[in-house]
Protein backbone atom coordinates (compact mmCIF):
# COMPACT_ATOMS: atom_id res chain seq x y z
CA UNK A 1 0.00 0.00 0.00
CA UNK A 2 1.51 3.54 -0.93
CA UNK A 3 2.19 5.78 2.16
CA UNK A 4 -0.63 8.93 1.91
CA UNK A 5 1.11 11.74 0.49
CA UNK A 6 0.21 13.94 3.32
CA UNK A 7 0.85 11.73 6.46
CA UNK A 8 3.79 13.09 9.07
CA UNK A 9 6.53 11.07 9.90
CA UNK A 10 6.53 10.42 13.78
CA UNK A 11 9.75 10.48 15.29
CA UNK A 12 9.82 9.02 18.81
CA UNK A 13 12.01 10.57 21.50
CA UNK A 14 12.70 7.83 24.60
CA UNK A 15 12.92 9.67 28.55
CA UNK A 16 15.82 8.35 30.49
CA UNK A 17 16.80 5.08 31.60
CA UNK A 18 15.10 3.13 28.22
CA UNK A 19 16.19 3.24 25.41
CA UNK A 20 14.59 3.80 21.46
CA UNK A 21 14.42 -0.59 20.99
CA UNK A 22 11.80 -0.52 23.79
CA UNK A 23 9.52 1.30 21.74
CA UNK A 24 9.51 -1.54 19.27
CA UNK A 25 6.06 -2.60 19.29
CA UNK A 26 4.59 0.92 18.99
CA UNK A 27 6.88 1.57 15.89
CA UNK A 28 5.92 -1.72 14.24
CA UNK A 29 1.90 -0.81 15.01
CA UNK A 30 2.74 2.25 13.99
CA UNK A 31 4.45 1.02 10.13
CA UNK A 32 1.17 -1.58 9.63
CA UNK A 33 -0.91 1.61 9.91
CA UNK A 34 1.28 3.06 6.59
CA UNK A 35 3.17 5.73 8.91
CA UNK A 36 7.12 6.35 8.92
CA UNK A 37 8.32 6.36 12.16
CA UNK A 38 12.08 7.11 13.26
CA UNK A 39 13.23 6.09 16.62
CA UNK A 40 15.86 8.76 17.77
CA UNK A 41 18.41 7.16 19.95
CA UNK A 42 19.14 10.34 22.14
CA UNK A 43 22.73 10.55 24.47
CA UNK A 44 21.38 11.91 27.38
CA UNK A 45 24.24 14.11 28.07
CA UNK A 46 22.71 17.65 27.93
CA UNK A 47 19.57 19.05 26.96
CA UNK A 48 21.82 20.54 23.83
CA UNK A 49 22.89 17.34 22.41
CA UNK A 50 19.52 15.53 23.21
CA UNK A 51 17.64 18.46 20.72
CA UNK A 52 20.49 18.19 18.19
CA UNK A 53 20.19 14.75 17.75
CA UNK A 54 16.46 14.41 16.83
CA UNK A 55 16.81 17.85 14.88
CA UNK A 56 18.91 16.06 13.11
CA UNK A 57 16.19 13.26 12.50
CA UNK A 58 14.06 15.94 11.58
CA UNK A 59 15.82 17.12 9.25
CA UNK A 60 16.24 13.91 7.64
CA UNK A 61 12.49 13.69 6.67
CA UNK A 62 11.12 14.25 3.77
CA UNK A 63 6.80 14.86 5.37
CA UNK A 64 6.40 16.87 8.08
CA UNK A 65 7.17 15.85 11.87
CA UNK A 66 4.72 14.34 14.63
CA UNK A 67 7.27 14.54 17.79
CA UNK A 68 6.73 11.81 20.64
CA UNK A 69 8.41 12.43 23.90
CA UNK A 70 8.23 10.20 27.30
CA UNK A 71 9.45 11.27 30.40
CA UNK A 72 12.56 13.16 29.92
CA UNK A 73 11.75 13.36 25.90
CA UNK A 74 9.16 15.54 27.06
CA UNK A 75 11.13 17.70 27.43
CA UNK A 76 13.40 17.44 24.40
CA UNK A 77 10.48 17.66 22.41
CA UNK A 78 9.56 21.03 23.92
CA UNK A 79 12.38 22.35 22.71
CA UNK A 80 12.99 20.56 19.22
CA UNK A 81 9.88 21.15 18.47
CA UNK A 82 10.67 24.70 17.30
CA UNK A 83 11.97 22.75 14.00
CA UNK A 84 9.37 24.18 11.29
CA UNK A 85 9.27 20.94 10.15
CA UNK A 86 7.01 19.54 13.25
CA UNK A 87 3.52 20.50 13.13
CA UNK A 88 2.27 17.73 16.59
CA UNK A 89 3.47 17.21 19.24
CA UNK A 90 2.51 13.98 21.86
CA UNK A 91 3.50 13.76 25.09
CA UNK A 92 3.60 10.07 26.97
CA UNK A 93 4.12 10.44 30.31
CA UNK A 94 6.06 13.51 29.69
CA UNK A 95 7.68 16.54 31.49
CA UNK A 96 6.55 19.60 29.34
CA UNK A 97 8.40 22.56 30.67
CA UNK A 98 7.78 26.10 29.90
CA UNK A 99 10.42 28.45 28.57
CA UNK A 100 12.78 29.12 31.26
CA UNK A 101 12.00 25.85 32.65
CA UNK A 102 14.07 23.29 33.49
CA UNK A 103 12.88 19.58 33.75
CA UNK A 104 13.64 19.99 37.20
CA UNK A 105 12.03 23.25 37.82
CA UNK A 106 8.49 21.69 36.11
CA UNK A 107 7.92 19.41 38.53
CA UNK A 108 9.03 21.54 41.78
CA UNK A 109 5.78 22.63 42.89
CA UNK A 110 5.13 18.86 43.24
CA UNK A 111 7.66 17.63 45.24
CA UNK A 112 10.23 14.88 44.40
CA UNK A 113 9.15 11.48 43.85
CA UNK A 114 10.42 8.54 45.65
CA UNK A 115 12.26 7.02 43.05
CA UNK A 116 14.70 10.08 43.30
CA UNK A 117 15.75 8.59 46.95
CA UNK A 118 17.07 5.19 44.94
CA UNK A 119 19.19 6.74 42.22
CA UNK A 120 22.84 6.10 41.65
CA UNK A 121 25.40 8.62 40.65
CA UNK A 122 28.58 7.60 38.42
CA UNK A 123 32.06 8.90 38.58
CA UNK A 124 30.49 10.66 35.09
CA UNK A 125 27.86 12.19 36.61
CA UNK A 126 25.13 10.27 35.30
CA UNK A 127 22.17 8.65 37.24
CA UNK A 128 21.12 5.26 37.17
CA UNK A 129 17.99 3.42 39.02
CA UNK A 130 18.73 0.12 40.89
CA UNK A 131 17.34 -2.64 39.54
CA UNK A 132 15.34 -3.25 42.40
CA UNK A 133 13.83 0.06 42.23
CA UNK A 134 13.83 0.06 38.31
CA UNK A 135 11.55 -2.83 39.05
CA UNK A 136 8.92 -1.05 42.30
CA UNK A 137 8.48 2.54 40.33
CA UNK A 138 9.48 2.50 36.56
CA UNK A 139 8.16 -1.23 35.58
CA UNK A 140 5.94 -2.46 38.48
CA UNK A 141 2.67 -3.46 36.06
CA UNK A 142 5.46 -5.10 33.27
CA UNK A 143 6.26 -9.13 33.90
CA UNK A 144 9.52 -9.51 36.17
CA UNK A 145 11.42 -10.78 33.61
CA UNK A 146 10.78 -7.90 31.34
CA UNK A 147 11.84 -4.94 33.71
CA UNK A 148 14.94 -7.35 34.80
CA UNK A 149 16.16 -6.82 31.18
CA UNK A 150 15.19 -2.90 31.44
CA UNK A 151 17.41 -2.90 34.70
CA UNK A 152 20.28 -4.51 32.82
CA UNK A 153 19.63 -2.49 29.74
CA UNK A 154 18.54 0.98 31.02
CA UNK A 155 20.31 3.89 29.57
CA UNK A 156 21.34 6.68 31.99
CA UNK A 157 20.89 10.10 32.33
CA UNK A 158 23.26 12.72 33.07
CA UNK A 159 22.35 14.93 36.41
CA UNK A 160 23.05 18.18 34.79
CA UNK A 161 20.70 17.68 31.71
CA UNK A 162 17.78 17.76 33.89
CA UNK A 163 18.53 21.13 35.45
CA UNK A 164 19.34 22.23 31.38
CA UNK A 165 16.52 25.19 30.51
CA UNK A 166 14.03 25.33 27.62
CA UNK A 167 14.63 28.38 25.73
CA UNK A 168 10.86 28.07 23.78
CA UNK A 169 8.21 26.08 24.17
CA UNK A 170 6.72 24.62 20.86
CA UNK A 171 3.67 23.62 22.42
CA UNK A 172 2.64 27.09 22.61
CA UNK A 173 2.77 27.46 19.01
CA UNK A 174 1.51 23.55 17.94
CA UNK A 175 -1.06 21.39 18.90
CA UNK A 176 -0.41 18.74 20.96
CA UNK A 177 -1.87 15.30 22.58
CA UNK A 178 -1.19 13.87 26.14
CA UNK A 179 -1.46 10.25 27.59
CA UNK A 180 -1.72 10.55 31.20
CA UNK A 181 -0.05 6.99 32.73
CA UNK A 182 -2.82 6.82 35.77
CA UNK A 183 -0.31 3.96 37.93
CA UNK A 184 2.60 5.81 37.21
CA UNK A 185 5.32 6.23 40.01
CA UNK A 186 7.89 8.01 38.26
CA UNK A 187 5.95 11.29 37.34
CA UNK A 188 2.73 11.64 39.42
CA UNK A 189 -0.78 11.36 37.21
CA UNK A 190 -1.33 14.86 39.51
CA UNK A 191 1.37 16.32 37.52
CA UNK A 192 0.88 14.80 34.42
CA UNK A 193 -2.51 16.26 34.10
CA UNK A 194 -1.46 19.54 35.55
CA UNK A 195 1.26 19.61 32.05
CA UNK A 196 -1.56 18.27 29.95
CA UNK A 197 -3.73 21.37 30.80
CA UNK A 198 -1.11 23.80 30.99
CA UNK A 199 -0.38 23.19 27.20
CA UNK A 200 -3.98 22.63 26.46
CA UNK A 201 -3.56 19.19 25.14
CA UNK A 202 -6.27 16.73 23.99
CA UNK A 203 -5.87 13.93 26.61
CA UNK A 204 -5.82 10.32 26.50
CA UNK A 205 -5.92 8.28 29.63
CA UNK A 206 -4.13 5.15 29.83
CA UNK A 207 -3.95 2.61 32.76
CA UNK A 208 -0.18 1.63 33.34
CA UNK A 209 2.57 2.79 35.21
CA UNK A 210 5.44 5.11 33.46
CA UNK A 211 5.93 2.21 30.27
CA UNK A 212 3.00 2.35 28.35
CA UNK A 213 4.72 1.74 25.46
CA UNK A 214 5.29 -2.09 27.09
CA UNK A 215 2.77 -2.44 29.03
CA UNK A 216 0.03 -1.44 26.65
CA UNK A 217 1.64 -0.56 23.30
CA UNK A 218 -1.61 -0.70 21.23
CA UNK A 219 -3.50 2.12 23.39
CA UNK A 220 0.10 4.21 22.94
CA UNK A 221 0.40 3.56 19.99
CA UNK A 222 -4.15 4.79 19.00
CA UNK A 223 -2.79 8.10 20.79
CA UNK A 224 -0.02 8.61 18.27
CA UNK A 225 -2.29 7.55 15.32
CA UNK A 226 -4.88 9.98 16.59
CA UNK A 227 -2.51 12.91 16.70
CA UNK A 228 -1.15 11.91 13.09
CA UNK A 229 -4.98 11.02 11.52
CA UNK A 230 -6.20 14.37 12.78
CA UNK A 231 -3.56 16.77 11.58
CA UNK A 232 -3.89 18.15 7.69
CA UNK A 233 -0.96 18.99 6.68
CA UNK A 234 -0.48 21.83 3.68
CA UNK A 235 1.67 24.49 1.94
CA UNK A 236 4.96 25.07 3.05
CA UNK A 237 6.95 22.89 5.68
CA UNK A 238 5.35 23.49 9.34
CA UNK A 239 2.13 24.72 8.10
CA UNK A 240 -0.27 21.84 10.01
CA UNK A 241 -4.21 22.96 10.54
CA UNK A 242 -5.89 21.08 13.44
CA UNK A 243 -10.06 21.33 13.67
CA UNK A 244 -11.40 22.99 16.72
CA UNK A 245 -12.65 19.87 18.29
CA UNK A 246 -9.02 18.51 17.89
CA UNK A 247 -8.44 20.77 20.49
CA UNK A 248 -11.24 20.07 22.99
Amino acid sequence: MPRDADAPTVVIVHGAWVGATAWREVIALLQVKDLRVIAAQIPLNSLADDVDTVTRAIKLQADHVVLVGHGYGGTVITQAGNHSDVVALVYVAAFAPDAGESTADAQKDFGLPPSVLRLRVDAGGFLYLAPEALLEFFAHDLPAVESQVLAAAQKPIRASALLDRVSAAAWRTKPSWYAVSDGDRMIAPSLQYDFANRIDASVFILSTGHAPFLSKPKETADVILTAAQSLRCRGSAGEAIATPSDRE
